[in-house]
């Protein structure tokens, strides 16, 4: 961002001019980012050293070899197609992006740089979700290897290869935006630099994006495939060797929960510590240089708590795993909460601050984790409420099961709506309480600041939450090995109760990601309202006499009534809408081919059923590998493109639509600025971000009620497998999974991508 921009943004944070920004940052400064990095470093080698210890554990017998070795080569091989095409979509946009920044003299000095943070925060992305998958695809068949023996040490063989996952993924995100602050010149201006990084946010949505919904599309429909034909038409168990889409499936657990999660949960951290180090800087007055670092030193806590709390999980054979895993969530928030304490005091506090208040913003976001951890328990475990009434109307039919299902799907989003507000409420609240003693500064930036700290509160256990979500496709997997290789029931007895855990913890991430990626969009949200405005001064202070700046005036107030901004808000709620729909049609295509595949295999070779041969599972992986990849580039530019349309063909409105705040505008030559791109993309952003949130919540714990209830009656509730109320629930689930595992989590991704995007492109909005 230019000097300019930079002076007229912490000239409106603050009533009085400031000092600049010092040439150089103390050694006692600049070693929190040393620390920092050290940290990201260490928790590269504790994932290696993981890594090892599970790679070096028992891979059971031959026939389950067989089947380990077919789900790794189809997840090896969809990935690497699948990051082929990403990586020409990055490179295509890359240019996009820095001819956009070329041609216009203001960006100009930043366009190489943007690009360069683009492109590190697309690979870094890309390598947190190979490396996770790379490890979770080895670590299921000795996951179901050690099931042979004990629960305990099945249990510590999954999770331990999913803190891999989570270990690289917040490692990566944390080294990233260290090394990029580090490279273009932190240490010298460190308050212009942060401006320069919201390429790496940028780079890692889209690539979370792509691998979310492709992972998700391929899931789902060899999923929603083999039930529809293998449970519902042939009569035959779930996991069945018979089915030819079941190792499709297996391998779509990976893909989609390994792989797609990963990349979800790397572009939360990211988009968390960029937006968190713009509003640092602009608080540079109050906290210096550590305001800037102080997300870093959050998810280095994180790192050190997480392994912590992965260590101390253990169990028995007769309790329950879910127990186990809560146990070592609860030592992690324990952990990351006195180090977050410790870290506000540290690099926080001053005479004028009352560092506790911000304390009380991190354990409000942290509280918030909890809650919506709780909330999405409540309404996807078979043992509350919502998940019984699902099973219960089972009893008269698919139609039934529906209707119940969509009623809960709906009632979903209101606990953690309030949940959201009440957290953004009082973080406000206590951040103007913190900063009550800097009179000079206003109380929308003080407040923004405690919103800020409440989202690296709610992050600050991100590296346990996605261990155990990883767990889960690992678990699920080797139930899958377990009895596709005819493993004795003690064995899978075990294997079911790990799964079952598992179901619950994918279910609880997907609702820790939705609340994550609220409060994250927020922050991005504020940011880009900060960046325009200082846009706009700087065009002002450039024109000289001739351009007039009111007092006062920020670009924080967007008015519904104009024209530009109304239009945009529906156009950020219909590509909610519509982005749901293509991804859903694109489970369903995909689907059609694989039940077709599964029926003529059948007609093709009789022997299938009558276990006398071996169906063609590479066949039935190779289709939905083509057909996934095919159907994610439609959702995906739709969601990258509508909001650069939004802005430019706005940008071209005479500024009579759009005055952006209704008062007193920046003028040059006497003519208002024109506001309309950038007042049209923040109501697309703002309204897209509120209905893509509903959204989300309605479809993740909707399907995951509609799962649940299924798994429910097959543990023998209303007649178990195979009776009516069963079939009616594989119906039922059948709906729900491309809610809860394709649309849903890829909605995560849509409203942070949003918000990366319009951050980065705001300067070709006006």
């Amino acid at each position: 961002m230019h000097v300019g921009a930079l002076s007229a943004l912490l000239m409106a944070l603050q009533d009085a001019p400031v000092s600049p920004a010092p040439a150089t940052v103390s050694s006692s400064d600049s070693i929190w980012l040393w620390i920092a990095l050290g940290v990201g470093v260490l928790a590269l080698v504790a994932a290696l050293l993981l890594a090892k210890v599970v790679l070096a554990g028992d891979t059971g017998t031959p026939e389950m070899r067989v089947i380990s070795n077919a789900i790794r080569e189809g997840a090896e091989a969809f990935l690497a197609r699948q990051y082929k095409t990403i990586g020409v979509l990055a490179v295509v946009l890359a240019v996009v992006v820095f001819f956009g920044y070329y041609i216009s003299p203001r960006t100009q000095p930043y366009a190489l740089k943007t690009v360069i943070a683009f492109l590190v925060g697309a690979v870094c992305s890309g390598l947190a979700g190979f490396t996770g998958m790379y490890v979770s695809i080895r670590a299921n068949i000795r996951t179901a290897s050690a099931a042979r023996s004990s629960l305990n040490g099945a249990l510590q063989m999954a999770l331990r290869g999913g803190a891999v996952t989570g270990l690289v993924v917040v490692a990566l995100s944390l080294i990233g935006v260290g090394v990029l602050f580090l490279g273009f010149g932190g240490l010298t201006d460190p308050v212009g630099v942060p401006y320069q990084l919201v390429g790496f946010g940028f780079g890692a949505s889209l690539v979370a994006l792509f691998a979310q919904l492709g992972g998700g599309i391929y899931t789902k429909a060899a999923d929603v495939g083999a039930d529809l034909v293998g449970k519902v038409e042939a009569g035959i168990p779930e996991d069945d060797p018979r089915n030819p889409a079941v190792i499709a499936d297996l391998v779509g657990d990976n893909v989609g929960d390994c792989a797609g999660r990963g990349a979800d949960i790397f572009e939360s951290t990211a988009a968390e510590n960029v937006g968190a180090m713009i509003l640092g800087a602009a608080l540079y007055p109050v906290f210096g240089i550590k305001g800037i670092l102080f997300p870093l030193i959050v998810h280095a806590i994180n790192l050190i708590a997480s392994i912590v709390g992965v260590a101390v999980v253990k169990t028995n054979d007769t309790e329950d795993p879910m127990a186990a895993l809560n146990r070592g969530f609860y030592v992690t928030a324990g952990i990351a909460l006195l180090g977050f304490a410790g870290a506000v005091k540290m690099m926080l506090s001053g005479p004028e601050v009352a560092w506790g208040w911000l304390v009380g913003c991190g354990v409000v976001g942290l509280a918030t984790a909890f809650l919506f951890v709780w909330i999405t328990q409540y309404y996807t475990e078979s043992k509350y409420r919502p998940v019984k009434s699902i099973a219960e109307a089972s009893l008269t039919g698919p139609a039934t099961n529906i209707i119940s299902g969509l009623a809960v799907g709906m009632e979903t989003p209101a606990m953690p709506v309030i949940v959201i507000a009440a957290a953004l409420l009082l973080s406000y609240y206590f951040g103007t309480q913190a900063l009550a003693g800097f009179p000079g500064v206003s109380d929308y930036a003080k407040g923004i600041y405690g919103t800020a700290i409440a989202t690296m509160g709610m992050l600050s256990c991100a590296a346990y939450i996605l261990a155990m979500d990883t767990f889960g496709p690992i678990t699920d997997n080797a139930g899958g090995i377990v009895e596709m290789s005819e493993q004795p029931d003690s064995v899978r007895d075990r294997t079911d109760k790990l799964d079952s855990a598992g179901n619950t913890t994918k279910a609880l991430t997907k609702g820790y990601a939705i609340g994550s990626a609220s409060l994250a969009a927020f922050l991005l949200f504020s940011a880009y309202l900060e960046e325009v405005r200082s846009i706009v001064a700087d065009k002002v202070a450039h024109a000289g006499a001739a351009g007039v700046m009111p007092a006062g005036w920020s670009f924080t107030n967007i008015n519904l009534a104009e024209i530009p901004v109304f239009a945009g808000a529906l156009l950020g709620a219909m590509l909610v809408f519509l982005f749901s729909s293509l991804a859903i049609k694109a489970v369903g295509r995909t689907a059609q081919m694989v039940v077709k595949d599964v029926r003529d295999q059948f007609k093709e070779n009789p022997g299938i059923m009558a276990g006398t041969s071996k169906p063609d599972y590479a066949r039935c992986v190779s289709i939905v590998t083509g057909a996934a990849l095919k159907e994610m580039v439609l959702p995906g530019v739709l969601a990258v493109g509508l909001p650069v349309a939004v802005g430019l063909i706005f940008r071209n409105f005479s500024s009579v639509y759009s005055a952006g705040t209704g008062g007193p505008v920046p003028t040059i030559n006497g003519i208002p600025v024109n506001l309309g791109g950038a007042s049209a993309v923040a109501g697309l952003l703002m309204v897209g971000t509120i209905a893509g949130i509903l959204m989300a919540m309605l479809m993740n714990n909707g399907g995951g009620a509609w799962d649940n209830a299924k798994k429910w009656i097959e543990s023998g509730q209303y007649g178990g497998k195979k009776s009516e109320a069963h079939k009616a629930a594989v119906v039922g689930d059948t709906v729900g999974d491309p809610f809860k595992d394709t649309a849903g989590p890829s909605l995560h991704v849509l409203i942070k991508l949003l918000a990366t995007i319009t951050l980065v492109l705001a300067p070709l909005f006006l």
